[in-house]
């Protein structure tokens, strides 16, 4: 995975007047959720903010990055955990991250790659990818930054599903029923099997 660093600013204040303030100044209210725990087993949190523009690198694109997270000089590993956008303008309202290190595993969504010629393509078919994602877990340092899926083989009318893949180090948490690409029949391709029949 590559990684990324952002700037952020520790928050003394929360709440909904503090916030409002904050993204009236273009920055977004973030949470940090680290490693050590409270009394409760919670992990604990650091609130802070980051300028929307230095967000826009991590948010506005197809690539999974490790953040390099400096609050205030103080700098952890992390990972973009949740993010909410505002319904209307799509803005960035808020952002979790969650602290990551080398011996405990993480859950994220990594971007699926379909790579060759299919056969069915080559038949006439239509090659379609239905799911985007797949949600890993791993540790992080294992984690692609996308997961190829050769499609070579795949014939037309037929599916790679979960089940089938297999990636060195990860556990992929989809249903292994989930349907990742598919050749479909095209009307060409079915003209061309009616013929030959």
């Amino acid at each position: 995975m590559k990684s990324i660093e952002i700037k952020g600013s520790l928050r003394t204040e929360t709440g909904k007047k503090a916030t409002h303030e904050l993204r009236k100044a273009n920055s977004v209210p973030c949470v940090l959720y680290g490693m050590q725990k409270d009394e409760n087993g919670n992990p604990v949190a650091t609130h802070f903010s980051v300028t929307n523009e230095g967000l826009r690198k991590l948010v506005y694109t197809p690539h999974i990055y490790v953040v390099d997270l400096n609050i205030d000089g103080k700098t952890v590993n992390a990972i973009m955990k949740d993010i909410q956008f505002h319904p209307v303008t799509d803005a960035i309202l808020h952002v979790d991250f969650l602290q990551i290190n080398e011996e405990n595993p993480i859950v994220i969504e990594v971007p699926v790659q379909l790579e060759g010629l299919a056969e069915g393509v080559k038949a006439g078919g239509k090659l379609a990818l239905q799911v985007r994602k797949l949600k890993v877990k791993a540790l992080y340092n294992v984690i692609p930054e996308r997961l190829v899926v050769d499609v070579t083989n795949l014939g037309l009318g037929k599916t790679i599903k979960v089940g089938e893949l297999n990636f060195e180090g990860l556990q992929i948490l989809n249903a292994k029923e989930t349907v990742v690409c598919a050749v479909k029949l095209t009307r060409a391709a079915r003209g061309a099997q009616a013929a030959n029949s």
